[in-house]
């Protein structure tokens, strides 16, 4: 009898290794802090082993959350957030960083 798996994804920020992972911290979001009002999404990874899952678009969205709950801007770098994630989530648009 196969027992189908229950995913809850708990992404966690690591402010110290500026990050945001999974609880295993075997994928995870990198960025780079640009002043302080700005949050530079330099790579995403997730392991072979975890792929498919929707991780990557976990990670973004509670990346884009935390800049959203702290009036950060966001550039994203990292072309699976440029190139995937955001043509596909349009509504985080309004937190890429626009210079004046």
């Amino acid at each position: 009898e196969e027992k189908k798996k229950t995913t809850t994804t708990t992404i966690v920020w690591n402010d110290e290794d500026k990050k945001f992972e999974t609880a295993d911290k075997e994928a995870y979001l990198e960025y780079e802090a640009r002043g302080e009002k700005i949050f530079e999404l330099t790579h995403t990874y997730v392991p072979p082993s975890k792929r498919g899952l929707g991780l990557a678009g976990h990670l973004c969205v509670a990346a884009f959350t935390h800049a959203r709950n702290h009036s950060i801007a966001v550039i994203p770098t990292c072309s699976y957030i440029s190139g995937t994630f955001l043509p596909k989530n349009p509504e985080w648009n309004s937190l890429i960083y626009k210079e004046v």
